[in-house]
């Protein structure tokens, strides 16, 4: 009889909150689950991972080429943007150059650069020379 008394104690003692519905637990779903392995890596454990690292190693190594072609890219863009910008440069002292050429050749820049001792301007305008050969007809 006492074993059934302190038997009943201990059931009284037990707290309320168990005795209210059974906690059931969510099961952990695939993503969850997946995450959680590759956080732990834990998907290293497995037979499954030692088969499929030459593959693993190989698009590693994709990644990586990847990478490197972007970055080569890139520098080849900002060589071509500076290449635009020096023709643009280029260009630009060109047409002016040719415009200084263009201004000082003319005829009465050219007298005025010579001064006294250079070419004098014609006052008579030229003439037309026409030369008769004996070998041709005349016009």
């Amino acid at each position: 009889m006492n074993r059934l008394i302190t038997d009943i104690e201990q059931e009284e003692q037990v707290p309320v909150a168990d005795m209210s519905e059974p906690e059931v637990r969510k099961p952990v779903n695939k993503v969850r689950r997946g995450f959680l392995s590759i956080i732990s890596g834990g998907f290293l454990e497995g037979e499954n991972t030692i088969k499929s690292l030459p593959f693993l190693l190989y698009v590693a190594f994709l990644g990586m080429l990847y990478i490197a072609n972007g970055y080569y890219a890139h520098s080849r863009l900002k060589d071509l943007d500076s290449l635009d910008n020096s023709i643009t440069e280029l260009r630009t002292q060109y047409i002016i150059a040719k415009d200084k050429l263009m201004y000082l050749s003319k005829e009465s820049e050219v007298n005025k650069a010579t001064g006294v001792s250079g070419p004098k301007e014609a006052v008579v305008p030229p003439a037309k020379i026409i030369v008769y050969n004996s070998n041709t007809k005349k016009r």
